[in-house]
């Protein structure tokens, strides 16, 4: 199974200038690794759990480069993130609810 070809990853940051464009590249970039993972077949829970927690923490990461560019990963952001995962998870028929997916998020 594949993610359609026309999916739109964090849609409210893509259209807003609020967030640098670099960064959202960015975290397209975690989430799409995660994609791969899930279009490759995998099933097991806890794989995709390490997975997502991965991706979580190099999002975490990102924090002071969105400082350093006057932006932040807030509420707008933590929304079209979860909203991004949550879709994903939904489309693989993935059961992990969003609060576990992105667990290890400090933002």
């Amino acid at each position: 199974m594949k993610l359609p070809q026309d999916f739109v990853y964090l849609s409210e940051m893509s259209s807003d200038n609020y967030y640098p464009t670099l960064l959202v590249d960015k975290i397209k970039s975690y989430i799409k690794k995660v994609v791969d993972l899930l279009e490759s077949g995998v099933q097991d829970l806890e794989i995709i759990q390490a997975a997502l927690d991965q991706m979580t923490l190099a999002i975490n990461d990102l924090e002071e480069v969105f400082y350093e560019h006057d932006s932040e990963i807030e509420t707008v952001a933590r929304e079209s993130i979860g909203d991004t995962i949550s879709d994903i998870l939904l489309h693989f028929h993935i059961d992990i609810d969003i609060e576990t997916a992105i667990r290890e998020r400090d933002w």
